[in-house]
C-alpha cells in the first residue's frame, strides 16, 4: 500500500488509507509482544509514503538500528508507541502523527487494538498469527480475525461511505488486503459503497502466501472474503521481468 500511495501522493486526490495492524513479526511484533499495542510497521510506512516533511524527517523516521537491544527497530516504530503511551491511545495517536507528519490524506488503522489473524489450509488444519500463516508451507484456504470487532472507528466509516473510488492492493492478499473486510462494518460499508472497487494485483507471487495462485485465484479469494463481484476493474502486470 505505501508504494500506491507514494504514486497518489502528487495527484489532485484526496487518499485515505485505511491498514491492517495484525503483523507480528519483526520490529512491530516485539513492539505489540513488549508494550501490548497493535503493531507500528505498515501504519509507519504509509504514513513515510504521504508525509509533507522534507525527506530527511523521512529518512530519520525509517532509520532502522543495527546494534544492541534496538537492532531492528525503526524510529518511526519507536515514535509511535511513544505517542501511544504519552496519549494512551494507539488510534489517538496515529491520528496525531498524521497531523505532525502533514500527511497528504490519511492513514488510519483498521482497528485500533491488537489483531490477530487465523489461516485454515486446504488440509483441515490451522495457522495462528501472520508469520505462521506465511510460513506455514500449506496453500490457504480463508483468514479469520481475532477478536471479532463489528465497527471501525467513526473517521474510517465516514471515508468509506464517501469514497469516489475504493482501491484494494496491492499487498500480502490474505494477510494485508484481505483483513480490514473482516471487520463487519467495513465489510458492509464497501458493499453499499456505490464508488467503483479496484484491485491492484501483485506484481509476483509472494511465497509461502500465493503460491500457484493465479490472478483470478487472488480475486477469488478476495470476493470469497466479502462477496461475489465485489470488484469493478482490475489493474494486472502483463509484461515480463529481466
Amino acid at each position: 500500500m505505501s508504494s500506491l500511495l507514494a504514486g497518489l501522493r502528487e495527484q489532485p486526490v484526496e487518499v485515505t488509507a485505511v491498514v491492517s495492524v495484525s503483523d507480528d513479526g519483526g520490529s512491530s511484533g516485539r513492539l505489540r509482544k513488549d508494550f501490548d499495542i497493535a503493531p507500528p510497521g505498515d501504519i509507519r510506512n504509509c504514513l513515510l509514503a504521504l508525509s509533507g516533511q522534507e525527506p530527511l524527517w523521512a529518512r530519520l523516521l525509517d532509520y532502522r538500528f543495527q546494534e544492541s537491544e534496538l537492532a531492528g527497530h525503526s524510529i518511526g516504530n519507536l515514535l509511535i508507541t511513544a505517542l501511544t503511551r504519552i496519549t494512551g491511545d494507539f488510534d489517538l495517536a496515529i491520528r496525531e502523527l498524521n497531523r505532525l507528519l502533514r500527511v497528504r490524506g490519511r492513514v488510519l488503522p483498521a482497528n485500533g487494538g491488537k489483531l490477530t489473524l487465523i489461516g485454515t489450509h486446504t488440509d483441515g488444519t490451522k495457522s495462528t498469527g501472520e508469520g505462521r500463516i506465511a510460513t506455514s508451507g500449506k496453500p490457504i484456504v480463508s483468514i479469520e480475525a481475532r477478536p471479532r470487532i463489528d465497527e471501525p472507528a467513526e473517521d474510517v466509516a465516514d471515508a468509506i461511505e464517501q469514497a469516489q473510488l475504493i482501491v484494494f492492493g496491492p499487498g500480502s492478499l490474505f494477510t494485508s488486503v484481505i483483513p480490514p473486510l473482516l471487520i463487519k462494518g467495513i465489510c458492509r460499508r464497501v458493499l453499499e459503497s456505490q464508488a467503483p472497487k479496484v484491485y491492484i494485483a501483485n506484481i509476483m507471487t509472494q511465497p509461502g502466501e500465493t503460491d500457484d495462485m493465479e490472478l483470478i485465484d487472488h480475486l477469488d479469494a478476495l470476493e470469497r472474503h466479502s462477496a461475489e463481484n465485489l470488484i469493478d476493474q482490475v489493474i494486472a502486470h502483463d509484461g515480463t521481468f529481466p
